[in-house]
C-alpha cells in the first residue's frame, strides 16, 4: 500500500530535472500522474516509465503560461482518471542577465514560466480541488480527505542573487501567493506548500561546456558551481530526488496539517533557510 493509493497527480514541468523526479516517485507512492512538459518527447518517456512500473500514467504537452493549455492539461487529467486531488507547480526556467541589462523579453520569458504557470494551472485546477471538496462539506459536512498543491519556488527568494531580476522576482511572488492560497483554500481542506530548492543538477545548473547545456543553450560557468558547493553545509550538490522526496511528504495524508509554509531544501546552503 502506498501513501498515495487513490490519489490522482498533475506535475508540471515534469519531462526532466525535478519535475521528473517528482513524476516518478508520486506514481511509486501509488498516484495515478498526468505528466506535463511542453517537450513531448521527454514527457513520453516518463510516462512510458511510469506505466512500465505497474502505475498509472499519462503524458499532456502543453505550455501552462497558456491558460488554454492549462484548461487542456486539467480536462485531459480528469478524462483518463476521473477526478484530481495533488497539483504540483513545477514548471519553471531561468534567463539569467544583470538588471540594468534586463529587456522586457528576458523579463517575461522567466515570469512567464514561472509564475504565469503557477496561475494558469491553479486555476484552472481549482473546479477540481476547491468546488468538489465545496459539495462534499454541503453533503456531508466536511471533504472526503485533504487535496493538495505544492509550488516551486526556489533558495534565491530568500536570498536574491545577482544577474537573477527575474527569477527572484518570480519565485518571490510564489512563495507569497503560497500563503494567500493557504488561507484561501484551507476552509475546503486544501494544503498549499512550497519547496524552495537550493542548488540542485539539472540542466539549469549545468556547467557551460556540458552536454546538457550545449543542448538547452542553459546553464552556468562550472567556477560558479563550485562556489555554490562550497557554500552547502553538507557538501555536496542536490539532486532532483531530494526535491521529490520532500513534495511526496507534503502531498502526502503525513502533511495535512502542514499548510502556508516553504521549505528549504537544500543541503544547509547559505547556513540554512529554516
Amino acid at each position: 500500500m502506498g501513501r498515495l493509493d487513490d490519489r490522482v497527480a498533475i506535475v508540471t514541468g515534469a519531462g526532466r530535472g525535478i519535475g521528473r523526479a517528482t513524476a516518478l516517485r508520486l506514481a511509486r507512492d501509488g498516484a495515478s500522474v498526468a505528466v506535463n512538459d511542453i517537450d513531448g518527447h521527454v514527457a513520453d518517456e516518463v510516462a512510458k516509465e511510469i506505466i512500465a512500473g505497474g502505475h498509472r500514467a499519462i503524458a499532456v504537452v502543453g505550455n501552462c503560461a497558456v491558460r488554454a493549455d492549462a484548461d487542456a492539461l486539467v480536462n485531459a487529467c480528469v478524462d483518463a482518471f476521473g477526478k484530481l486531488d495533488i497539483l504540483v507547480n513545477n514548471a519553471g526556467t531561468t534567463r539569467d542577465k544583470i538588471f540594468h541589462q534586463m529587456d522586457e523579453e528576458t523579463l517575461d520569458v522567466v515570469i512567464n514560466a514561472n509564475l504565469r504557470t503557477t496561475f494558469n494551472a491553479t486555476q484552472a485546477a481549482i473546479p477540481h480541488l476547491r468546488h468538489v471538496a465545496k459539495a462534499e462539506i454541503e453533503q456531508h459536512g466536511a471533504p472526503a480527505y485533504n487535496r493538495k498543491i505544492v509550488n516551486t519556488s526556489s533558495v534565491v527568494a530568500f536570498t536574491g542573487n545577482p544577474g537573477q531580476w527575474n527569477y527572484t522576482a518570480a519565485k518571490g511572488a510564489v512563495m507569497a501567493v503560497t500563503k494567500t492560497l493557504a488561507r484561501e483554500l484551507g476552509p475546503f481542506r486544501i494544503n498549499v506548500n512550497a519547496v524552495a530548492p537550493g542548488f540542485v543538477e539539472t540542466r539549469l545548473t549545468a556547467a557551460h561546456g556540458s552536454e546538457s547545456h550545449a543542448e538547452s543553450g542553459l546553464g552556468i560557468p562550472e567556477a560558479a558551481r563550485q562556489a555554490v558547493k562550497s557554500m552547502i553545509g553538507l557538501g555536496y550538490l542536490g539532486r532532483p530526488e531530494d526535491i521529490a522526496n520532500v513534495t511526496a511528504f507534503l502531498v502526502s495524508p503525513d502533511a495535512d496539517y502542514i499548510s502556508g509554509v516553504t521549505i528549504p531544501v537544500t543541503g544547509g546552503q547559505f547556513g540554512g533557510m529554516g
